[in-house]
């Protein structure tokens, strides 16, 4: 009998986690090592709007359909995972924008249906600046951050998984040109191979091995009410600000949906930001603001992810990139195949490391 891989996982962020649950459920051995809790630095702090949406060419958009497919899948495996198909009204675009995107996206089977004020007022009837034209998918939904990373790191655990909170991984280890495996805050750890899903923390492990990742790290300030009565439906993808409301009734709500541009003074950003969603909302007198938080996207430098193994460095497998919320089940699922099975999805073809060289 083959014995079973040891693989260490890098980082606890909803990517981290959902490849770390997909290799114990293919019975490898499992460390997942993160100096902080679930979630890690991005996930906490992310709108976590699953979509196709615009702005992907083709390849990238099938590999987000397929994701969010699989996010069905996984929330009838994983116990506790909270995921709502709320649906997500826009109008962030010019007509014209969104009108092009429409076409588009809805000739490759992406269920877009156009609405005028009065349907976007039945869909939202609490918005008080809706507009004349905007579009509504209604397959798009949440999935709650933090609460969905901790259910599967939480079932990994069950299933055999090694959980390192609080220890942190400060170099990868090489011998005769192989990884195999991590220095660590408290000592070292061997292992068949060892996965990156650090987000922003990712180029710093990876370049003690000379391998470099291409990623900028963008703030994104979001804030987040007092759970307040229902007051949205689903996504609101506006012109001015994107909100939603959480399973818990916070309305959280950022300039995009990677948050606002906190500026020279984050709590002031935040105040202004808050005033401005509470003027879009009907009934909102008594929402208050609780908190904002400030995360930086992991986002390689020409938006796409990373994902596979890094040329000339065997044992290391890469996961890094923006949307991870979106993709995060397509990715657990294709990174388990490829590093205990070999077998590589063709979804994943146009974003191994090494197109950066080419």
């Amino acid at each position: 009998m083959t014995p079973a891989k040891e693989v260490i996982v890098v980082g606890t962020g909803i990517v981290g986690a959902s490849i770390a649950w997909h290799l114990t459920r293919a019975e490898a051995k499992v460390t997942v090592i993160a100096d902080s809790g679930a979630g890690g630095v991005a996930t906490p702090n992310s709108f976590a709007w699953i979509n196709a949406s615009w702005g992907n060419p083709e390849p990238y958009f099938r590999l987000r359909i397929r994701s969010m497919a699989e996010w069905r899948r996984l929330a009838n495996e994983v116990p506790g995972i909270p995921l709502q198909w709320c649906g997500g009204l826009r109008w962030d675009l010019q007509r014209a924008e969104l009108e092009t995107y429409a076409a588009e996206h809805s000739s490759w089977g992406y269920g877009i249906e156009r609405v005028d004020h009065a349907g976007a007022a039945r869909i939202e009837p609490n918005v008080t600046e809706l507009p004349d034209f905007a579009l509504y998918v209604a397959e798009e939904g949440v999935a709650e951050p933090v609460a969905a990373t901790q259910a599967l790191l939480t079932e990994a655990e069950r299933r055999g998984a090694r959980l390192l909170m609080g220890v942190t991984a400060t170099a990868l280890v090489q011998a005769n040109g192989w990884i195999t495996g991590v220095e660590t805050s408290g000592g070292r750890i061997a292992a068949d191979e060892v996965v990156i899903a650090a987000g922003a923390g990712s180029p710093a492990i990876a370049a003690t091995a000379g391998i470099e990742l291409p990623i900028e790290t963008p703030p994104g300030l979001i804030v987040h009410s007092r759970p307040y009565q229902k007051l949205l439906n689903g996504l609101v993808i506006g012109d001015r600000l994107h909100m939603r409301q959480t399973a818990e009734g916070r309305i959280i709500a950022g300039s995009d949906f990677g948050g606002a541009d906190p500026g020279m003074d984050a709590a002031a950003t935040a105040r202004n930001l808050f005033a401005a969603m509470k003027t879009m909302l009907r009934g909102a007198d008594g929402l208050e603001l609780d908190f904002h938080t400030v995360g930086y996207r992991p986002t390689p430098i020409d938006s796409f992810p990373i994902i596979g193994r890094a040329e000339g460095r065997s044992g290391v497998y890469v996961a890094v990139m923006h949307s991870g919320i979106t993709l995060a089940p397509a990715v657990g699922l294709f990174a388990a195949r490829e590093i205990l099975e070999g077998e590589r999805d063709p979804l994943l073809a146009p974003y191994g490391l090494t197109r950066f060289s080419q």
